[in-house]
C-alpha cells in the first residue's frame, strides 16, 4: 500500500518542524509548507492525501485559502485539518462553514492529531475510490446505451422502456413484447446457473401474476440443455425430440398431457454474474418453430439482453450515486451527520423557523473528562464508547429532530418547534440519559463505564442570532459555561 502523503502549511517554524517530524515518525510522507504561498506551489506539485493548514498566516488568510482550494474541481475532495489557537467559535465554524473536514486547536495534542489524520485519510480514500468506481459505471453505462441503441435498429421491441423500469420489471415487460413480436402465445424468462438443480421463472407472458416460481430443471430439458451448453436449443416437436425422450415417460405414468408442441431456448448471461433462459414456447395449434423463427429469437432476445444490462447499470449508477451521497454526509465512526450536513439542515430550519413563526433550539453536547477514557483504556474503547452515545441520542430524540456528531467527543441535537423550556428539559433529559448509561465495551470484557456530559442549548431566533455561526456560538458559550460550572449540567 503506498504511503499516505500530507501537506502541512505553517508559518510556525516549530510547530512545522514537531508536526512533520510526528507524522513522519508515523509513517507518512510529509511535505512542509511555510506559509500560504508555499502551500499553494506544493499542492500544485505533490498531490497531497491531506492537508493540515494554519488558520493564520502573515502571507494568507487560512480560511481565504481554504475557499480557493475548495473552490477548485481538482481539490475539491481533499481533505482540510485546520489547525489554529483561536477558540473555536472564531475559527472552527468558519473553517468547517467552508468545507473544512475536521478542526484541532494548538497546542494539539499528538494521539489526538494521529487519530484525526488517520480518520480524514480513511474517509478520503474512501470517497476517492467511491467516485472511481461511480466513474467507471458510467463510462459502462454510456457503452450499454450506445449499444442498446443500435440494437434497437435491429428489432422494434424496446419501445416501451425507460430508465425509471426496474431490472424485474424490465423482465415483465420484455416478455410481453418479445411473445408479440414472435407471434408466441408463451414466454418466460428463467434464472438458472449451469450445473443448478432448481431454476426461478422470473416473469412469464402467459401468467402475468406469476413471481419467483422454482421449478425443477430435469423436467425442463430444454432449459437445462441450453444453460450447460451455452448454445440456443431448438426442438420442433417434443413428442419426436431426443431430448425429452425421459420426460415423456414420466408424463405418460403420470398422465399429464402436455399443450405445448414446439420450444425454442435460448440462454443468456448479463453482468453481476447472472445466468438465464428465454424461454419462447408454441401450442399444438400453431405452427411448428424453425431455422428462421429461432434466428428471429436470436435477434429480438440479444436486444433484450442488451436492455437488461442497461437497465442493471442504472440501478448501480443510482446505488453508487446514493452511496456517495450518504458518504459526503456521514460521520464513518458513528453513523451519524456529520457537521457539513448538519449546518445544511440548520439553514433550512432557520429558514423555516422564519417563514412559519416558529422555534427551533441547538444543543451542544460534550463528554465530561473522554480524554482520561482514551488514555486509560485506549482508543478502540473510546470509540465504543462513542458510537454508545450516538446510539443513545438516536434512541432519545424525537422523529422530527436530527443528531449529529460535532467532532472528537461532541455532539449535536437540533430539535425545529422547540421553545426555551422544551430546550432546556430535553437537553436535561438526554444528560441523565448519559449519566445513567452503562457504557460497555468488548475490549474490557463487558465491565461497563460511566460518564457524564455537559450541554449547551441556544435557541432561535433570539437576539444577535442572525446565521448558522451565530446559533453554534450561542450553544458553544452555554457549553462552556456548563464545564465551568461543574460538568454534568445544563446551560443556556
Amino acid at each position: 500500500m503506498a504511503t499516505s502523503r500530507i501537506l502541512v502549511a505553517d508559518d510556525d517554524e516549530a510547530v512545522l518542524e514537531s508536526v512533520t517530524w510526528l507524522l513522519q515518525e508515523n509513517g507518512y510522507d510529509v511535505v512542509p509548507a511555510n506559509g500560504g504561498t508555499a502551500c499553494l506551489e506544493q499542492l500544485e506539485k505533490k498531490s497531497p492525501d491531506l492537508l493540515l493548514l494554519d488558520i493564520l498566516m502573515p502571507d494568507a488568510d487560512g480560511c481565504q485559502l481554504l475557499e480557493r482550494i475548495k473552490g477548485e474541481e481538482r481539490w475539491r475532495d481533499l481533505p482540510v485539518l485546520m489547525l489554529s489557537a483561536q477558540p473555536p467559535e472564531e475559527a472552527s465554524v468558519r473553517s468547517l462553514g467552508l468545507g473544512a473536514a475536521d478542526f484541532i486547536r494548538k497546542p494539539y495534542r499528538p494521539k489526538e492529531l494521529l487519530a484525526r489524520v488517520q480518520a480524514q485519510l480513511r474517509m478520503g480514500a474512501l470517497l476517492r475510490s467511491t467516485r472511481a468506481a461511480l466513474l467507471r459505471s458510467e463510462e459502462q453505462l454510456h457503452r450499454a446505451q450506445q449499444d442498446a441503441d443500435s440494437r434497437r435498429k435491429l428489432v422494434d421491441i424496446l419501445h416501451e422502456v425507460t430508465g425509471d423500469l426496474s431490472v424485474s420489471e424490465l423482465f415483465h415487460l420484455l416478455v410481453r413484447r418479445a411473445a408479440r413480436a414472435l407471434g408466441v402465445s408463451h414466454c418466460s424468462v428463467v434464472l438458472a446457473r449451469p450445473g443448478d438443480a432448481h431454476a426461478t421463472v422470473v416473469a412469464a407472458f402467459e401468467n402475468p401474476g406469476l413471481q419467483q416460481l422454482v421449478v425443477q430443471l430435469d423436467r425442463y430439458p430444454e432449459l437445462k440443455a441450453a444453460l450447460e451448453s451455452g448454445q440456443p436449443v431448438l426442438v420442433e416437436d417434443l413428442d419426436t425430440h431426443e431430448l425429452y425422450e425421459g420426460v415423456r415417460h414420466v408424463w405418460g405414468i403420470e398422465g399429464i398431457e402436455i399443450p405445448i408442441r414446439s420450444v425454442i431456448a435460448l440462454p443468456f448471461s448479463i453482468d453481476r454474474g447472472q445466468y438465464g433462459v428465454f424461454l419462447v414456447r408454441r401450442t399444438r395449434d400453431q405452427e411448428r418453430f424453425g431455422p428462421a423463427d429461432l434466428e428471429f429469437a436470436q435477434a429480438v432476445i440479444t436486444a433484450a439482453v442488451a436492455v437488461i444490462q442497461r437497465a442493471q447499470m442504472v440501478e448501480s449508477t443510482m446505488a453508487d450515486n446514493a452511496r456517495l451521497e450518504q458518504l459526503a454526509q456521514t460521520d464513518p465512526l458513528t453513523q451519524l451527520l456529520n457537521r457539513r450536513a448538519l449546518t445544511e439542515r440548520i439553514t433550512a430550519e432557520m429558514e423555516r423557523a422564519l417563514r412559519y413563526d416558529s422555534t427551533l433550539a441547538l444543543l451542544m453536547i460534550d463528554l465530561d473528562h473522554f480524554k482520561r477514557v482514551n488514555d486509560t483504556y485506549g482508543h478502540l474503547v473510546g470509540d465504543d464508547v462513542l458510537r454508545d452515545v450516538a446510539q443513545l441520542l438516536s434512541d432519545t430524540i424525537r422523529g422530527s429532530d436530527i443528531v449529529a456528531r460535532y467532532g472528537g467527543e461532541e455532539f449535536l441535537v437540533l430539535l425545529p418547534e422547540t421553545d426555551d423550556a422544551g430546550a432546556e428539559s430535553f437537553a436535561d433529559r438526554i444528560r441523565a440519559a448519559v449519566e445513567e448509561h452503562q457504557f460497555a465495551s468488548d475490549s474490557l470484557g463487558g465491565e461497563p463505564l460511566r460518564l457524564t456530559a455537559s450541554v449547551g442549548v441556544a435557541v432561535y431566533p433570539a437576539a444577535r442570532i442572525e446565521s448558522v455561526e451565530d446559533l453554534f456560538a450561542r450553544a458553544d458559550a452555554a457549553l462552556y459555561r456548563a464545564k465551568a460550572d461543574g460538568r454534568n449540567r445544563v446551560r443556556m
